[in-house]
C-alpha cells in the first residue's frame, strides 16, 4: 500500500515542513557534564534534518528541574551559545528544528540538587527508579540506579519560579536560532503531574477540579507565548500514561480542557503521545485522540509505535496530521528516504543509547552508505 500521505507538504502553526515525518525528542545524554550541548548534537541532528520537523531532546529549563546526567539545559549564556551551534548545522542542510522545554519536578534526585528535595505538587513520590549522577570512579558504561525520593510540595514561589523559567527558556531558544519550542507537558515531568490526579492532591488553586489541575500549563503557556509567536509553540501530553505513578480519573476530560486550553492560546499544535500498540509506552483502553480533536483545531501530532504504513493510514484518512517517530530515529540517521523508498529499518544498540559519545549516537550509517 501507498505511503505517500507521509510526504504531503504540511503547514504546523506558521511553520511549512515538506513531510509528515516528526522526529520526537529522544533524551540521549550527549551534553557536557554541565549540561551544556555539545557539536556532537549538532552533527547527530544535522544527519537526521530530512524530518519535516525535529523536536529536539528534552532542554531543562531551570537547574532544580534537571535530574538526568548529561542531558541539555537553556538557561545560560553558554547553553544558548552552544545550542546556536546545534541549530546552525540543522539549517545548513535544511533543516527545522524546536526546543522542547522541560522540567522534571518530582522525578529528580536529590543527588542532583546538593541533597535537596525534589518539587513536585504534592508529596507523593513517583513509581519506580531513575539514573544517579555518576560515581567519582566512574569510567562509563551505564550509571547507577535509585528509586524517586517523596518530593517537596511546591510552594506560590516556586510555582513562579517553574513560570518565569519557562517564559525566560523560550526567548533563549529564539537567540539559540530554534524555530520553535515544546513546551513538554508529558512523560510524568512537572506540568503533567499537575494535570493527572493521581500526583496532585492540592487544595488550593491548582488542585482539585480540572479546570485547577490546568492552571500551572496555562501560566506556562502565557509565560511562552509572551515570548515566542504561538504558530510556532506546541505541546505534547500524555493523559493516558500511568508509567512513574502516574493516572488520572478521567483522561478524556482532562484532554478536552487541555485541547481548549490550546486552541485558546492559538498553540501551532499538540502531540499527542498515545501508542496504537503496546511498546515502550502501553496502549491505552481508552483512546482521547476524538476529544482532543473535540477542543482543539490546529495540527495534532501522534506518538507511539506507529511504522510508515500505519502513519501513512492514519494521515490519508485524516485522524491526525502528522506522526512522530522516536525510537527509529535512533539507528536510522535517513528515516525518510528509508520510509520513501520501503527499505528495512536498522536496529539500535541499546548499551549506548544513553552513555558514550560518538558510538551509538552519530554512527548509525545511511541505507545509502551501508548498501554501497
Amino acid at each position: 500500500m501507498s505511503v505517500d500521505a507521509l510526504f504531503r507538504p504540511h503547514t504546523i502553526g506558521t511553520l511549512a515542513v515538506p513531510n509528515r515525518v516528526v522526529m520526537a525528542p529522544l533524551t540521549r545524554a550527549r551534553a557536557d557534564v554541565d549540561h551544556v550541548p555539545t557539536p556532537l548534537q549538532g552533527e547527530y541532528y544535522a544527519q537526521r534534518a530530512d524530518a519535516g520537523l525535529i523536536v529536539a531532546e528534552a532542554t531543562a529549563v531551570d537547574p532544580l528541574g534537571m535530574g538526568w546526567h548529561r542531558a541539555p539545559g537553556i538557561w545560560t549564556d553558554e547553553m544558548v551559545l552552544a545550542w546556536k551551534g546545534v541549530t546552525d548545522r540543522v539549517h545548513e542542510v535544511g533543516g527545522r528544528i524546536y526546543c522542547q522545554l522541560w522540567h522534571m519536578g518530582r522525578l529528580v534526585l536529590p543527588d542532583y540538587l546538593g541533597g535537596e528535595l525534589p518539587l513536585g505538587p504534592s508529596a507523593v513520590a513517583g513509581e519506580g527508579e531513575t539514573m544517579a549522577p555518576p560515581p567519582d570512579d566512574y569510567t562509563g558504561g551505564f550509571l547507577p540506579m535509585k528509586p524517586y525520593v517523596v518530593p517537596r510540595a511546591m510552594t506560590q514561589a516556586d510555582i513562579d519560579r517553574v513560570v518565569a523559567s519557562y517564559g525566560a527558556a523560550a526567548a533563549n531558544a529564539l537567540a539559540a536560532g530554534f524555530d520553535g519550542v515544546e513546551v513538554h507537558g508529558a512523560n510524568g515531568y512537572v506540568i503533567d503531574q499537575f494535570l493527572q490526579s493521581r500526583t496532585n492532591l492540592r487544595t488550593d488553586a491548582y488542585g482539585g477540579s480540572i479546570e485547577n489541575r490546568v492552571r500551572l500549563l496555562d501560566e506556562v503557556v502565557g509565560a511562552v507565548v509572551a515570548q515566542v509567536d504561538p504558530g510556532r509553540v506546541g505541546l505534547r501530553i500524555s493523559p493516558t500514561s500511568e508509567r512513574k505513578g502516574m493516572g488520572d480519573v478521567d483522561p478524556a476530560a482532562l484532554t478536552e480542557a487541555v485541547g481548549a486550553l490550546a486552541q485558546r492560546h492559538g498553540l501551532a499544535y499538540l502531540h499527542l503521545i498515545e501508542p496504537i500498540a503496546s511498546g515502550f509506552v502501553d496502549k491505552p483502553d481508552y483512546p482521547v485522540m476524538k476529544h482532543l480533536r473535540a477542543t482543539f483545531a490546529g495540527t495534532v501530532v501522534q506518538n507511539g509505535s506507529f511504522d510508515a504504513q500505519t502513519a501513512a493510514d492514519h494521515i490519508a484518512r485524516g485522524e491526525v496530521d502528522a506522526v512522530s517517530f522516536g525510537r527509529p530515529y535512533i539507528a536510522n540517521p535517513d528515516l525518510v528516504t528509508r520510509f520513501r523508498e520501503g527499505r528495512p529499518l536498522a536496529t539500535p544498540d541499546f548499551d549506548y543509547a544513553y552513555v558514550g559519545e560518538e558510538k551509538g549516537y552519530t554512527d548509525y550509517p545511511t541505507w545509502a552508505s551501508s548498501a554501497g
